[in-house]
């Protein structure tokens, strides 16, 4: 059976698109302003100053850098680079890198494992399209080969997480538990809570440590039971810009530790333009968010 989209008129598909195309370039500075309460900034130096203020209340911090996709693998692999070198004199935080950034090449892949085993930087994987997983799994192989401290993340709408999640345990990496954001083609009505949860239930006396990535607070406290139930060590990790004061009463009662993941970057622009075909809500999330914009970090200093 065709769909509405495939059955349209060819003329109409087009004007379509140029009506999305100058709808984007109109919200482009409502973006960039609201872009502020999720990216730390464009460089490595806004990314740091908000993972130094993190480290004055003492929570911990992970920087991601989302490249665009046109960024050569080059650039991305420099700009890994003086991330590593900056994260050796902050103890505790670590570099969340992807991939498909660096196009799995390991000759790249080698040196950025030089750079973080000479300045013993951990070095986690973030979880990309489904399809990228065993070419990952690769350059994993390949960074504990070379003795570099590296993690992973295990998406819960993936029906290949809670299998995947036994070798990452067979490895004793640490790993984050995320819902998950890109749809597994094989299971997509796969429900983001049951599978999250089951990726823990894999993981509950099996790995090394947990991070649980959620602001449902619901669900990261069933997460974290488990996992204390079976002896596994775990903590709460959070977005930076997403509301955080529940999550954070939650990780006070439960004495769990916190990490915020600090994305820095210029890619967000026109993924979040991008989302507002399939998510309107996303706009009135912009508007809110560029009216009313504060720190994040004030939230965990209080």
């Amino acid at each position: 059976m065709q769909t509405a989209v495939e059955n349209m008129e060819p003329q109409v598909r087009p004007a379509r698109c140029r009506v999305r195309r100058a709808a984007a370039f109109c919200l482009l500075p409502l973006v960039r302003r609201a872009s502020r309460a999720y990216i730390a900034g464009d460089t490595l130096d806004d990314a740091l100053r908000v993972a130094d203020q993190l480290a004055s209340t003492g929570t911990a911090s992970t920087l991601g850098f989302w490249n665009a996709d046109e960024d050569p693998t080059r650039h991305v692999t420099d700009v890994y680079l003086a991330a590593i070198r900056s994260l050796a004199a902050r103890p505790g935080a670590y570099l969340s890198i992807k991939a498909p950034a660096i196009g799995f090449s390991p000759e790249l892949t080698d040196e950025i494992a030089q750079q973080a085993k000479h300045q013993d930087v951990r070095l986690h994987f973030d979880a990309m399209a489904p399809d990228t997983v065993d070419s990952t799994r690769v350059l994993i192989e390949r960074f504990l080969a070379a003795g570099v401290k590296v993690g992973t993340t295990l998406p819960g709408r993936w029906r290949r997480s809670p299998d995947d999640a036994l070798w990452v345990a067979e490895r004793g990496i640490p790993v984050r538990v995320v819902k998950g954001q890109w749809i597994d083609p094989s299971a997509p009505t796969l429900d983001l809570r049951t599978g999250f949860l089951e990726v823990i239930n894999r993981l509950a006396g099996r790995a090394s440590r947990v991070s649980v990535a959620t602001h449902d607070v619901v669900l990261a406290e069933k997460a974290i039971h488990r996992l204390r139930i079976a002896g596994t060590a775990c903590d709460l990790e959070l977005l930076h810009g997403l509301p955080m004061k529940e999550s954070l009463r939650l990780a006070a009662r439960l004495s769990v530790d916190v990490r915020v993941y600090v994305p820095y970057g210029k890619a967000y622009l026109p993924y979040a333009l991008s989302r507002m075909s399939t998510n309107p809500r996303l706009l009135w999330w912009l508007i809110r968010d560029a009216l009313a914009w504060k720190s994040p970090v004030a939230a965990i200093a209080k």
